[in-house]
């Protein structure tokens, strides 16, 4: 009797170790854009369906939204009933509740201008947080977000697709001389840094493949595009243009003894990213630095300050 007793505490200690962790439970700030049913149909919906990402669950959001950004207004209610129908999220009536139900958070206004405030709950409440592009819509706010999270020692991270889509991860060279990379550019007159609002994306590719380092920038810029230029602090050289309405992105990366560009048949998807946020929240180990962040924001902002002078080179911040 004692040895089948044994055996069955042996067994049933066996099968607690190899059971799947549960879920996280992860809360959505702001349902006013696109990421939100595509990222929660990617974590709540079904295992077998491609683009599955195990290991967290959306539970709860509050819906958010910007009243005076007309693309924000006309999506929130659309998208927070989406998630609600389709995959049972809980729509709770503010940061405080949902706070109580999540073990972390995904803040994903499209609006940069409220994450400030909206994160500052989240950090106090010691929650591992992804903060979706823009971080914010000013250099101050940018640094004062990282500010409060160091202090509090609470993990977060800030990205755009682009950082882990193929064209990134298959042109990321060690000796790269230099970068150009191209994207989309569409402006929003409530961001201060202008680039912030979707050229975002080619930047952070940018960086992606350059690293940081940049010391001055040059932006020229007419109605349909921007070309801003980068000099790195050891001598390299890094470029976007930002083409408007929208466009494709694409890169050429100069290396000492070949150069390389991107072809159309390269994708950019939310579930490399998707992934490593899922990640983030299992280690509490960011996949960005905030520093690298920070530079980004340095770099848009010093880009602001070129074309406000008229194209004269700025230094960062």
């Amino acid at each position: 009797m004692y040895n089948a007793d044994v055996r069955l505490l042996l067994v049933v200690a066996a099968a607690a170790l190899c059971a799947p962790a549960a879920d996280i439970r992860v809360g959505i700030i702001g349902t006013d854009t696109s990421h939100v049913p595509a990222f929660t149909k990617m974590l709540n919906g079904d295992p077998a369906e491609p683009g599955h990402v195990a290991g967290a669950r959306v539970v709860a959001a509050v819906k958010g939204g910007s009243p005076d950004l007309e693309e924000s207004a006309r999506r929130v209610d659309q998208y927070a009933e989406e998630i609600r129908t389709k995959y049972g999220v809980e729509i709770v009536p503010d940061i405080p509740t949902l706070l109580g139900k999540v073990d972390a958070v995904l803040l994903e206004s499209l609006d940069g201008r409220p994450h400030l405030a909206q994160v500052r709950p989240v950090i106090a409440a010691h929650k591992p947080v992804f903060i979706d592009k823009p971080l914010a819509s000013t250099l101050e706010d940018a640094r004062e977000i990282v500010r409060i999270a160091r202090e509090a020692g609470v993990p977060f991270f800030s990205s755009s697709s682009a950082r882990f889509a193929e064209i990134a991860t298959r042109m990321k060279f060690p000796d790269a001389a230099g970068v150009t990379v191209w994207g989309p550019g569409p402006l929003e007159e409530h961001h201060y840094l202008d680039l912030s609002w979707y050229a975002i994306h080619p930047i952070e590719l940018l960086f992606t493949l350059m690293g940081t380092g940049c010391a001055e920038v040059t932006r020229v810029a007419t109605g349909d595009s921007d070309e801003i230029v980068g000099k790195w602090k050891d001598g390299r050289i890094g470029s976007v243009r930002a083409n408007r309405p929208h466009g494709a992105m694409g890169a050429v990366v100069f290396r000492p003894k070949q150069i390389v560009q991107s072809d159309a048949s390269m994708r950019d998807e939310y579930g490399p990213l998707l992934r490593e946020i899922v990640k983030f929240f299992q280690t509490g180990t960011p996949p960005v630095a905030a520093e690298e962040t920070l530079e980004i924001f340095a770099f848009m902002d010093a880009a602001q300050r070129s074309k406000a002078a008229g194209g004269a080179p700025m230094r960062l911040r």
